[in-house]
């Protein structure tokens, strides 16, 4: 089997703003069947949502079937005030409030919960981020908190602290994580964390002038090391494109995330990513 464990059907990989706006007044069915059609006709068949604001993966889930498709989203995603994720999904303040969210994704029959712990990838400097992101103590209560309503969840994160306070509580799939240190590799290889390491998002504008390239090299470079080294220590990884994102478009963002992964991991990718895979698909379901 083939799947995409991290995509966002909202966007289209060319204009975010442009295409969020096309579901302003109602979803729109159209795009949604363009993206389900790449995804089908390139034999792509488990997909995972990372969710939207505005319905829009919750319409997708209702249409996959339709195309073949086993489609599993949070419906949005839940970040914390004054912190970034509004581009996804819905804010908290309380404790309170973040429990009422997540009884919102249960009532909608939501799959998991995805939650928000960091900011962005800066790409106009290695190592550096568009915010620095929770406090460990938060991340850790984010994760208790969904857990204890029998969801798994997905978290955004990036940067060294952030992981590791997620690996530590348990999370069941780590995305992008950017900048991760030697101890959360070993923190990864001793848990059940299935990292989605999304490659694309930086190494697909490599050429494209947005930013330096030399910058984004290095990025990549760090990024596909901290791969093959979370891979060697036994850890779990998953392909997860992050489609929609720019320059990473839906069906073919798939195949070229495969590609740099592979050759992230050199022999017995191919085993590796399929073990992932399955984690992912077994774990993130819709509690009973």
């Amino acid at each position: 089997m083939r799947g995409d464990c991290h995509i966002h059907v909202i966007m289209d990989g060319v204009n975010y703003r442009q295409a969020v706006d096309l579901h302003r007044e109602q979803v729109q069915d159209e795009p949604i069947r363009r993206c389900l059609s790449a995804y089908r006709d390139r034999g792509i068949t488990f997909l995972r949502e990372g969710g939207d604001a505005r319905h829009v993966s919750e319409r997708a889930r209702e249409l996959a079937p339709a195309y073949g498709l086993d489609y599993r989203t949070p419906l949005f995603a839940i970040h914390k005030k004054g912190h970034y994720g509004g581009i996804v999904g819905y804010a908290f303040e309380t404790w309170d409030e973040y429990r009422a969210l997540v009884g919102q994704v249960r009532e909608k029959q939501g799959d998991f919960i995805k939650i928000m712990t960091s900011g962005l990838i800066d790409f106009r400097q290695v190592g550096a981020l568009s915010e620095e992101g929770l406090e460990p103590e938060t991340i850790r209560e984010m994760i208790h908190i969904a857990h204890e309503e029998g969801f798994a969840v997905m978290s955004h994160t990036n940067g060294a602290a952030n992981a590791l306070a997620a690996i530590e509580a348990g999370v069941d799939s780590l995305e992008h994580g950017a900048f991760l240190s030697e101890e959360c590799l070993e923190a990864l290889a001793e848990s059940r964390t299935v990292w989605v390491p999304t490659l694309s998002p930086c190494l697909n504008m490599l050429g494209s002038g947005r930013y330096d390239d030399g910058v984004l090299r290095e990025i990549g470079r760090i990024h596909r090391e901290n791969i093959r080294q979370a891979a060697q220590k036994g850890a779990l990884l998953a392909v997860g494109s992050d489609a929609g994102a720019w320059q990473v478009p839906h069906g073919p963002g798939t195949e070229t995330e495969e590609r740099w992964m592979r050759q992230a991991l050199g022999e017995g990718a191919e085993e590796l990513l399929e073990r992932g895979l399955e984690e992912i698909r077994r774990r993130f379901r819709r509690p009973a």
